[in-house]
């Protein structure tokens, strides 16, 4: 393949993921990136939400040789910790099995790393204030805002949710089926500094939930002692960001609503004025590909909502099954494009639906007793019966699963085992042997 020339627009996480995919096959690689390099400039505030590292990401990770590099500052997040209004606290395990958690990672830190390690490789090259203002979906060229343009045998599509060469296909191939999805919700962040020791304020290792039904605010830990906190509130609305703005009544907010977190955050009302509010859309399309063209991958194909922590894993997902689909079949760009979005779109759409739907879970039924039930029920199948998975372990721990398999499997056990809890009290009196036979006859 030393002859193959490739083009990936944006050197975000799956552009730069991608870009060490195919220098390690001695493909030739040319990123353009719309943005400064990162490694010298300073990550815009209020847009650093972290990642949760989980074992799909982590395994494409470790096929490039950077696994141990990031985990080593990454912080292990065992389960959910939510806070009830009168400041309590309750851990959800994640698992019932041990050794499975997922890990808040840096998401500037980990892009940093995937461009260190991509030009560690003689035959990739990174073009930086190179935005891409067109594609030629027939040529096969890009266009750039600085007058240049650019082609080679194909061109990858990495460019985020916003992709201007998804934009491109939607004008120019025929029935291009796109659409996207806005929630009602936006989200801002905050921050809680580390304390004066460089300790973290609250329990390190879990990811933090104030779940208030028609809202909620996370807490993510970061490797300095520090937290990203995310409220998402609707737009508009009772208990909204208009409201809060139009009635300047940010503390009085968090008094009523998240009253234990208000003195872990020194800096809430600088935080909130300074910080953009960030929409959030799941979006699907059809076709990735134009021939052997072009290919769009990542959030360009399949932008997702966060709340599944899915979002990245699932990008480097798709960087490592083309990956296999290119070594099969080698640079015949179509039949590699093809036989990727034929396996791989159901998924992207699966994924896409789980987390939205995972959404409302944070939201409404995490602080509901009968979920509650239901998590300790599954925390304790998987801890007797280490073959037992529940959905979110499905999609979460398992890397040899289709999120399209996880999606059905996952679903008809909620609906039964939420069924279940909702006529029990105690979780320890069940026939836990009985419940997991009842289970398998679910999906065959």
């Amino acid at each position: 393949m030393s002859n193959e020339k490739v083009i990936i627009i944006g050197a975000g996480l799956s552009g730069s993921m991608l870009a060490i995919y195919l220098a390690k096959r001695g493909v030739g690689v040319d990123v353009y990136e719309a943005r400064g390099d990162m490694r010298h400039e300073t990550v815009a505030a209020g847009r650093s939400i972290n990642l949760a590292l989980s074992n799909r990401g982590i395994r494409a990770l470790r096929e490039v040789g950077l696994d141990e590099y990031m985990l080593a500052e990454a912080v292990p997040m065992y389960g959910r910790m939510v806070h009830s209004i009168d400041g309590s606290t309750k851990l959800l395990p994640y698992s019932g099995r041990t050794g499975e958690f997922i890990n808040s990672i840096s998401r500037s830190g980990l892009n940093i790393a995937l461009i260190n390690e991509a030009e560690k490789y003689p035959n990739v090259r990174f073009h930086f204030n190179e935005r891409c203002v067109g594609f030629d979906c027939r040529s096969g060229e890009a266009r750039l805002e600085s007058g240049l343009h650019v082609n080679a045998d194909t061109i990858f599509g990495t460019d985020g949710a916003g992709s201007v060469m998804r934009n491109a296909m939607m004008r120019d191939v025929p029935r291009f089926d796109y659409s996207v999805h806005w929630l009602e919700h936006g989200y801002k962040e905050l921050h809680i500094p580390p304390t004066d020791g460089g300790g973290f304020r609250i329990e390190k290792n879990a990811l933090h939930i104030w779940a208030r039904h028609s809202f909620m605010m996370i807490a993510l830990p970061n490797f300095d002692g520090s937290f990203t906190v995310t409220m998402f509130l609707a737009h508009e609305g009772a208990d909204s960001f208009d409201e809060i703005d139009s009635s300047n009544g940010l503390m009085a907010f968090f008094e009523k609503y998240f009253p234990d977190s208000i003195e872990h955050l020194p800096t809430l009302a600088e935080d909130y004025r300074a910080n953009p509010i960030g929409n959030l859309a799941t979006v699907k399309c059809s076709p990735w590909n134009v021939g052997g063209k072009s290919l769009l991958i990542g959030d360009a194909a399949h932008a997702v909502v966060p709340f599944y922590g899915q979002g990245m894993n699932a990008s480097f997902e798709d960087c490592r099954i083309l990956d296999e689909i290119i070594g099969e079949h080698g640079t015949d760009w179509e039949t590699v494009f093809d036989e990727f979005v034929a396996s791989r779109k159901r998924d992207a759409d699966a994924i896409g639906d789980m987390a939205e739907e995972n959404f409302y879970e944070m939201r409404d039924a995490v602080a509901d007793p009968v979920f509650q039930r239901k998590r300790e029920l599954e925390t304790r199948l998987e801890h007797e019966f280490p073959d037992y998975f529940s959905k979110y372990s499905m999609v979460t721990f398992r890397d040899d699963l289709p999120y399209s398999v996880a999606q059905k499997k996952g679903n008809a056990q909620d609906k039964f085992l939420m069924a279940l809890c909702a006529g029990i009290k105690d979780v320890d009196r069940v026939d836990i042997r009985g419940i997991l036979s009842q289970i398998e006859t679910l999906v065959v």
